[in-house]
């Protein structure tokens, strides 16, 4: 299948691998690099600059085919070393990056120089006209079912990603509530030019994350995401557990005087608990609503093949079939 998304990052299939804390390592962006997809090394994970360019240089002994790296421009007293992330990224060779957070705008000079690619994550089309505007190559456009963090519009992507199709000239996909072949058809009969995966990927034989997150998945339905963080206009979405539990009582308890010294127990440094340890209620942990879809722990090839044959399937036999009676109908 060609899109613009395929053409533009050199793979098989219009399938993006999201960048996951604690969960995009090199043996995730590897497995679905490897299965024709765009693997996604997450950056911030890794540290420093100087195991980032350990990691994308253990994900090369894994693939040959093309992989990125998530960078997260997140506002913080003491921020992360972005220009030596940024410095790992060109000196290792990555042709594609995929950013999110805060606008950034700052760093696509030194990655455009380097001949890099750019996809910004963003919640709603004004962001994603901006991201359009400085000159990102691509948008992943995220819906409020998404994990995560879905802004402060709450526009599902039955409204956001032809909203999105209206108004951008760049290529987009589409994040949230992106599970199988049925998504990958709604979300290019809808404009997209391709998905973006993220919870589903969690839940695969080759995500480096403790079994207990993934039979969480698995067990979890539709209806087991809250929203956290709202009051301070930092939205989540997350599963539910007892550490989140804990977080909506303190929300509710504390309102509008909350601040984020009053949460931390719930979602200050939980992810390697929950990730590497298995701790299920640490704390807070991003979830999307399409945990409601995830039913197995095939390996991501499994998973990527069957993704395409339910697509092409749909489009080439359901569809036409559709049409034809149609068309048969109009006839008569």
């Amino acid at each position: 299948m060609k899109t613009r998304i395929t053409e533009l990052f050199g793979i098989e299939h219009p399938i993006i691998q999201g960048g996951m804390h604690y969960v995009g390592f090199a043996e995730m962006a590897a497995a679905v690099s490897q299965a024709g997809g765009l693997g996604i090394i997450t950056g911030l994970t890794q540290g420093s600059p100087e195991n980032l360019a350990k990691e994308i240089a253990r994900c090369r002994q894994m693939t040959g085919k093309p992989f990125g790296v998530n960078l997260t421009f997140l506002p913080a007293l003491t921020p992360p070393d972005y220009p030596g992330y940024i410095r790992a990224i060109i000196e290792s060779g990555v042709k594609i990056v995929e950013t999110a957070g805060n606008n950034p705008q700052k760093w696509l000079p030194a990655l455009k120089e380097a001949g890099v690619r750019v996809i910004h994550k963003c919640t709603s089309v004004r962001h994603s006209l901006k991201a359009e505007s400085i000159g990102c190559d691509a948008v992943s456009v995220d819906g409020f079912e998404c994990g995560g963090h879905p802004g402060e519009d709450d526009v599902p992507n039955f409204i956001l990603l032809p909203r999105a199709a209206e108004e951008l000239k760049i290529p987009f996909v589409a994040s949230g509530g992106m599970a199988d072949g049925r998504s990958l058809v709604a979300a290019l009969s809808l404009g997209a030019e391709g998905m973006n995966m993220g919870t589903r990927f969690m839940a695969t034989k080759e995500a480096p994350i403790h079994d207990n997150v993934k039979q969480a998945l698995v067990a979890a339905s539709e209806l087991d995401t809250r929203l956290v963080m709202r009051p301070l206009r930092n939205t989540e979405r997350v599963l539910k557990n007892a550490a989140v539990d804990r977080l909506l009582e303190k929300e509710k308890e504390l309102g509008a005087a909350i601040e984020f010294k009053d949460i931390v127990a719930e979602v200050g440094g939980v992810y390697p608990r929950i990730m590497k340890q298995g701790e299920m209620d640490a704390g807070a942990w991003s979830c999307g609503m399409v945990a409601g879809l995830i039913h197995d722990i095939p390996t991501v090839k499994e998973l990527i093949d069957r993704t395409m044959r339910e697509a092409e399937e749909i489009i080439g036999r359901r569809l036409a079939r559709m049409a034809q009676v149609t068309l048969s109908t109009a006839a008569s």
